[in-house]
């Protein structure tokens, strides 16, 4: 009991190995989770509207993209642009592995954020899409200012969901050996726990992930209470129901339904 408290729980490792986690890990860890999901928010759209398209061979690439990323496990994907690019001789980021590692978890996460964005898409009543044509907006107008607006937000709680992924795969970039200022929280901890032998910085890493992730979980799950919540028809007998809100295409100028 002795060895396996002294293993995983000695106090001594963990206070040594935090301030670094929380000083130099967390802050990695996030801007790499932040930037991928950045990148794939953009790629994710861009297929999204490509899979919801009307001309097959539109939709093909971007499902067969979808459909390879889905289905390769993130370690293989990470390997082979964090590994695979480099030794190829395309150095896009130079020396530095942090590139690799956000192009990496950034196109995993562009395949799951482009099936959130076309649910999100195809969600919205068809009637939206139907009331901007028949005021003389373009399909492509319609799209961009009527539909997708709505769609996106009927899946900002699912949205925020794959921020968590993002920094639980941002622990993959171990494999391409971060520089010192540059390791994100899993790799301080291999790192520590390869010097000492003593899997305790393993559990602060843990910990670390925990307190950040958990909270945010729980975030995400009152935010989408409260969309959901904000959506339900208002209860009571004799209750007036809600009159039909008038289409208000966002970002349009100079135009009003029913102008």
């Amino acid at each position: 009991m002795g060895d396996f408290l002294h293993s995983f729980f000695d106090i001594h490792q963990i206070l040594a190995v935090l301030p670094s986690l929380l000083g130099e890990g967390l802050r990695n860890t996030l801007i790499i989770a932040s930037l991928a999901l950045v990148l794939g928010l953009v790629v994710g759209l861009l297929l999204a509207m490509l899979l919801i398209s009307t001309r097959w061979w539109l939709r093909m690439p971007a499902r067969v993209y979808v459909d390879v990323f889905r289905g390769l496990p993130a370690i293989v994907t990470v390997s082979l642009i964090g590994i695979g690019l480099p030794s190829a001789g395309v150095r896009l980021f130079g020396q530095s592995p942090m590139g690799y590692a956000i192009l990496a978890v950034g196109l995993i996460n562009a395949a799951y954020i482009a099936e959130i964005f076309r649910s999100g898409i195809q969600s919205v009543p068809p009637g939206q899409a139907e009331a901007g044509r028949s005021l003389g907006m373009s399909h492509l107008s319609t799209q961009l200012l009527v539909v997708v607006p709505q769609g996106i937000r009927n899946v900002l709680p699912a949205l925020a969901n794959q921020f968590i992924v993002a920094v639980k795969e941002s622990s993959l970039v171990y494999l391409l050996g971060l520089a010192v200022g540059e390791r994100e929280l899993y790799f301080i901890a291999q790192q520590a726990q390869s010097i000492s032998y003593n899997s305790s910085s393993f559990v602060a890493a843990g910990l670390v992930y925990i307190v950040f992730t958990v909270p945010l979980t729980h975030l995400v799950n009152w935010f989408d209470k409260r969309l959901r919540e904000g959506r339900r028809p208002a209860s009571g007998g004799g209750a007036t129901p809600a009159a039909p809100q008038p289409l208000v295409p966002v970002g349009a100028t100079g135009f009003e339904a029913g102008a």
